[in-house]
């Protein structure tokens, strides 16, 4: 065979050539080419360790995608670039040092000096495995479109401290569509924690996959409803559940007796997963019920997961991950599969989904809600508000210590629940009473049944004691700070800063081209702001164009907007005055003492 030349940095000269003296050792019968039965002991020689199940998909994948000229041989040449993109893809080798030998777990302390003393997280490699093949080419804007407005991110030239703001705009907006993040901030994603970090990439993750699992965007869910419910007890279940019911409706039309219950136990068999991929896959695809024959159940995972790559689905599960029942990988596996294979026919008449619908502002409120990192997550903003629970924490959140506990239902008795329910609703309305809030004609009853305008009504006043509860703490005058200080800081703060533009209030028609945002985040950060991508704001695009940018700016520099760039150039008040509450919170981080003196 000719002499082969070095074609990647990968490798040094000295790593090349032991590289070709072990193709050379192994290649026994001198004929140029290396046995595919012997790849994993030719990928050791090399430092590449991986379990035979792994060899093997790999040995698939390679005779799937035509990459070896000779059927079940390799050239020097062919397995030099195996080699390469193995060596490449970093992924193993940034997060060999975090696994444990014996289960995959690291175990490590948390943050802080003090948390660190009797305060421990697991990290699963297969997780970070999963996650970053997935990230490879998901990010918050594919979860949730549109979120990150591009502009805002720092791509060239990065310092430290253009790291730092792109971490903190990341963080801001992974808030923003609800992802629980409390006690992060960005100089602990700098660090590299894997606990953190993966902990806000699941989030991510699961919402950009169960975006899809709604009414709106399948239809056919309406298929899942058992005969005494309505498409009003789908909204109000979560996408696990629903998923558990998607999996069970198609292993009925398959004839199978077996039903889904849980991501973990349920699947170590793959018998559930083969028949579904099945049921699901369209018949070209030619996936088939083989991996039912295979005793072992790592080796049938593999067959299963082989024939879930005849339709591209082969995502964030191994075979391990399968039979060792690991709970976010197999759920994200079955998203995946709901996603590109729902498999569900169109109802034969028009839904009416008007009342159904999450409407943009029960979507912000839930978004705020999940961030506080209330427990349970909730999916469905009156419904999971119902028995008061999620209410009661938030009004811990606000005034920590003023909810008693000792009135307040946590479990329920099946006989009195409705009446316990409302119970805890009254004393929600009490509680909120407490904090002056404005409730006329709003009661306890009127929650409990998930009435959506009194709910939303209760809602909208927690949220903004919560924005200006954090303002007043930060101001530090002793008082709560009104809508009115907020807007007088606002156009002073513009005027002192050398900028044009000013507000009269928070219904002002002016905010619409979002030109006052986009000054006062210059105001606060001189410099953020590339105004050569500003628009004018004469027309509609143009003044979306800028409310988008400008909230990812303010996010950017560490302002917490929930507020959607609609709310913006609609002028809806209640959002507005958050966006400057929280612009003004921002403001006093850097210059306590100096925003404090000039609010007196």
């Amino acid at each position: 065979m000719a002499e082969p030349r070095l074609t990647s940095t990968i490798f040094t000269e000295e790593q090349f050539k032991e590289l070709y003296d072990n193709f050379l050792a192994l290649n026994r019968d001198g004929s140029g080419y290396l046995d595919i039965s012997e790849l994993k002991q030719a990928l050791e020689t090399v430092g590449l360790k991986f379990p035979q199940w792994k060899v093997r998909q790999m040995i698939y994948q390679l005779d799937k995608s035509k990459f070896m000229e000779s059927r079940g041989q390799l050239s020097f040449e062919e397995f030099q670039k195996l080699c390469i993109d193995l060596k490449s893809n970093d992924v193993t080798s940034k997060f060999k040092k975090a696994v444990s030998k014996r289960e995959n777990l690291q175990t490590i302390g948390g943050m802080s000096q003090a948390s660190s003393e009797g305060t421990t997280h697991s990290v699963r490699y297969e997780e970070q495995v999963a996650f970053s093949d997935w990230i490879n080419s998901k990010i918050i804007n594919h979860s949730c479109p549109e979120t990150i407005d591009e502009r805002a991110i720092n791509k060239k030239y990065l310092s430290v401290y253009t790291k730092h703001e792109n971490l903190t705009l990341a963080l801001n907006s992974a808030k923003s569509i609800g992802c629980k993040i409390v006690n992060i901030d960005a100089s602990d994603l700098s660090k590299g924690k894997p606990h953190l970090i993966l902990g806000l990439l699941w989030q991510i993750i699961r919402i950009g996959l169960f975006n899809q699992i709604t009414l709106e965007q399948c239809p056919g869910l309406v298929h899942l409803l058992f005969p005494e419910e309505n498409m009003a007890n789908l909204c109000q279940l979560s996408p696990e559940n629903i998923l558990i019911r998607w999996v069970n409706y198609h292993l009925e039309r398959a004839g199978v007796n077996r039903r889904l219950t849980n991501f973990t136990s349920d699947v170590t068999d793959s018998e559930i997963y083969t028949h579904l991929l099945n049921e699901i896959s369209p018949p070209p695809a030619g996936v088939t019920t083989e991996a039912l024959n295979i005793p072992n159940l790592v080796k049938r995972a593999e067959v299963m997961l082989q024939q879930a790559d005849k339709i591209g689905c082969c995502c964030f599960v191994s075979p391990n991950d399968v039979v060792d029942g690991i709970y976010k990988l197999n759920v994200a596996f079955v998203a995946n599969l709901f996603n590109n294979y729902p498999a569900l026919n169109k109802p034969e008449f028009p839904l009416e989904l008007d009342n159904l619908e999450e409407t943009r502002e029960e979507k912000t409120y839930r978004h705020w809600i999940n961030s506080m990192g209330v427990n349970p997550h909730v999916n469905w903003l009156c419904s999971d508000l119902a028995d008061g629970l999620i209410i009661f924490q938030l009004f811990d959140i606000i005034k920590p210590g003023m909810v008693n506990w000792n009135k307040v239902h946590k479990l329920f008795n099946k006989l009195k629940f409705f009446m316990e329910k409302v119970e805890n609703c009254n004393y929600a309305v009490e509680l909120g009473k407490q904090l002056k809030f404005s409730l006329v004609g709003i009661a306890g009853n009127d929650i409990s049944k998930g009435n959506p305008t009194l709910t939303l009504a209760l809602v909208w006043q927690l949220m903004r004691a919560y924005t200006l509860g954090i303002l007043t703490r930060l101001a530090g005058t002793g008082n709560p700070l009104t809508e009115t200080q907020i807007v007088d800081w606002v156009n002073k703060k513009l005027k002192e800063s050398g900028k044009p533009t000013s507000i009269k209030g928070f219904q002002d028609s002016a905010i619409s081209h979002a030109r006052p945002v986009i000054d006062l985040v210059d105001a606060i950060q001189p410099g953020s702001i590339n105004y050569s991508t500003v628009f004018p704001g004469s027309n509609t695009e143009e003044c979306m164009a800028n409310a988008k940018y400008a909230i990812s700016v303010a996010r950017k520099i560490g302002a917490c907007i929930y507020a959607l760039p609609e709310d913006i150039v609609e002028v809806k008040s209640k959002m507005v005055m958050t966006v400057f509450a929280c612009l003004m919170s921002r403001a006093y981080i850097p210059n306590m003492g100096t925003e404090t003196k000039n609010m007196n």
